[in-house]
C-alpha cells in the first residue's frame, strides 16, 4: 500500500507539473519566435532605409560595409537588390552579385511595396526567419533588403528553458517523493503493524498487538478493534482447546469403567444374552473411538499450524512398511507406483496421518487376494485406490461428512476419519477428491503444493 500511495502521490503531482510547464514552454517558445520575428523585422526595416538613402546617392561601394556590420554582429545574411531585383550586395561571401532575383516571391512583393516577414527553410535544410522590405522614398522603390537569421540560436534558447523546466520538474518530483514517501508510511504503519499481528494470530498466539497510538484516526481505530476481537478470540479459543483436553481425560474413565462393568456382567447372564453383552461392549467401544475422533478433530481445528516442506516419498514408504504386516494378516498387498514425488507443502504431521486414515479405510474394505496402490500422479498427486465394494455418486458426495457411513457398511467405522482426512488436507494447501476406481473400489485424490 505504501508504493500505491507513493505512485499515487507522484502522479498528482507530474499531472500538476504538466499543466503547469507544458503550458508556460509553449508560451516561452512562442515568445521567443515573435521577439526574433519583430526583432528582424525591425532590424530590416531600419536597414532599408539606410541602403535606400545610399542607392539614392549612388553610394553603392557602402552597401557591402553596412550589411557586413550588421550580419556579423548577428549572423543574419541580408541581400539588397535595386529596384529590378538585381542583387548589388550579398553578405554572404558565396553570394553573387548583379544576377536577378526579382522572380522570387518575397522580392516581388517588395518590389511592389509590400513588406514580407515569415518563416522558410534555406538550402541546407535548416529553419530561418526572413524579412524582405522595400526601399522606398515616399512612393517611388529605389531597391529592396532581405534579412534571413538561422532560428537555432532561438531553438537552443527554447531547449534551455525546456532543460530548465524538466529539471525543475524534477527536483520538484523528488521533493515530493520525499515528503509522500514518510506520510505513506506514516499512514501505512498501523496496516504494517495489524499485518504483522494477523499473521502472528494465524499461526496461533498473538505476542504483538497491532500499535494503535499512531497513524490516521480511522487505522487507529481498526488496530483497537483488531486488538478486542483478537483478545476475544483467544480467550475462545485457549477455552476450547482446555475443554477438549479435559474432556478427553474425563471421558476416558467413565467409559473405560462402563466397559469393565458390562464386562462384569458375563458370568452372571444368561447364555441367551451373551450376544447382546457384546454388542453392548462393542458400542462402547465405537463410544470411545468416537470420541477419541472428535477429540482429535477439535484439536485439529484449533491448532492453526504453517505448512512446511515434507518428502512425500519418504512418509509413503514409513506407512507402507507399519502397515504391511496388518494387511499381510487380510492377505491384502500394499503397493506404490509412480515417479518419485519429491517435497510437498503438508502441516506437520499431516501427511502420515492422512495416509493412516485412507489405508485404515482402505484395508477395512479390501477383499484377500487384492491389493491396495498408492500411485504418485505427476503435479505432486498422490491417489490411494482399493478393489473394495466402492461408493456410489451420491455416497462419495457425504463421505466427507461428519459421522456419515454408508449405508450399506458392515464394519464400526466412527465416520470420522474422512473429515479428518479432508481437514489435514485443507490445512496444508491441498485438495482431496473422491472417484471410483478402475473396476470396483475407491480412489481416494489428494492434491498437494509442491515445495
Amino acid at each position: 500500500m505504501t508504493r500505491r500511495l507513493l505512485l499515487s502521490y507522484l502522479g498528482l503531482a507530474l499531472l500538476v507539473l504538466a499543466g503547469l510547464e507544458i503550458p508556460l514552454g509553449f508560451i516561452y517558445a512562442r515568445g521567443e519566435t515573435t521577439r526574433a520575428s519583430q526583432g528582424v523585422e525591425r532590424d530590416a526595416s531600419m536597414l532599408a532605409e539606410v541602403t535606400e538613402e545610399n542607392i539614392e546617392k549612388g553610394e553603392l561601394d557602402a552597401l557591402p560595409e553596412v550589411i557586413g556590420e550588421y550580419a556579423e554582429r548577428t549572423g543574419a545574411r541580408v541581400v539588397v537588390t535595386d529596384k529590378r531585383g538585381t542583387v548589388l550586395a550579398d553578405s554572404d561571401p558565396t553570394g553573387r552579385t548583379g544576377v536577378s532575383v526579382a522572380a522570387q516571391p518575397d522580392i516581388a512583393r517588395a518590389l511592389r511595396n509590400q513588406p514580407t516577414v515569415t518563416t522558410t527553410t534555406d538550402s541546407a535544410g535548416n529553419d530561418v526567419l526572413s524579412a524582405t522590405m522595400p526601399g522606398t522614398s515616399g512612393t517611388t522603390i529605389r531597391g529592396t533588403l532581405r534579412v534571413t537569421l538561422p532560428l537555432s540560436e532561438v531553438s537552443a534558447r527554447v531547449h534551455r528553458i525546456w532543460g530548465a523546466l524538466a529539471l525543475a520538474g524534477a527536483c520538484v518530483l523528488a521533493v515530493v517523493a520525499l515528503v509522500a514517501f514518510g506520510l505513506a508510511r506514516w499512514i501505512t504503519r498501523p496496516l504494517r503493524t495489524l499485518e504483522a499481528a494477523t499473521t502472528q494470530l494465524a499461526e496461533g498466539q498473538l505476542t504483538h498487538p497491532p500499535d494503535a497510538s499512531t497513524g490516521p484516526p480511522e487505522l487507529r481505530r481498526l488496530a483497537a478493534s483488531f486488538t478486542r476481537t483478537a483478545a476475544r478470540l483467544q480467550h475462545l479459543l485457549k477455552a476450547q482447546q482446555a475443554f477438549a483436553s479435559e474432556a478427553s481425560h474425563q471421558l476416558k474413565t467413565p467409559l473405560t469403567g462402563l466397559r469393565l462393568r458390562l464386562e462384569n456382567f458375563e458370568p452372571y447372564l444368561d447364555p441367551r444374552a451373551h450376544g447382546s453383552l457384546d454388542e453392548a461392549v462393542g458400542e462402547v467401544e465405537r463410544l470411545g473411538r468416537m470420541v477419541q475422533g472428535l477429540l482429535a478433530l477439535a484439536r485439529l481445528e484449533n491448532t492453526a499450524t504453517t505448512p512446511e516442506p515434507v518428502d512425500l516419498d519418504t512418509v509413503l514408504a514409513d506407512r507402507v512398511a507399519m502397515w504391511e504386516p496388518l494387511a499381510a494378516e487380510q492377505y491384502v498387498a500394499l503397493d506404490i507406483t509412480g515417479p518419485p514425488a519429491g517435497q510437498v507443502w503438508a502441516i506437520p504431521g499431516a501427511l502420515e496421518q492422512i495416509t493412516d486414515n485412507l489405508l485404515a479405510n482402505a484395508l477395512r474394505v479390501s477383499p484377500p487376494s487384492t491389493t491396495i496402490t498408492l500411485h504418485r500422479a505427476p503435479g505432486t498427486e498422490l491417489h490411494i485406490i482399493d478393489q473394495g465394494p466402492g461408493l456410489n455418486d451420491a455416497d462419495r458426495e457425504r463421505a466427507f461428512d461428519r459421522f456419515w457411513r454408508s449405508s450399506d457398511a458392515h464394519h464400526d467405522g466412527t465416520g470420522l476419519g474422512l473429515p479428518i482426512v479432508r481437514h489435514l488436507v485443507d490445512a496444508s494447501g491441498g485438495t482431496i477428491t473422491l472417484h471410483p476406481a478402475p473396476g470396483t473400489g475407491l480412489e481416494a485424490r489428494i492434491h498437494l503444493r509442491p515445495a
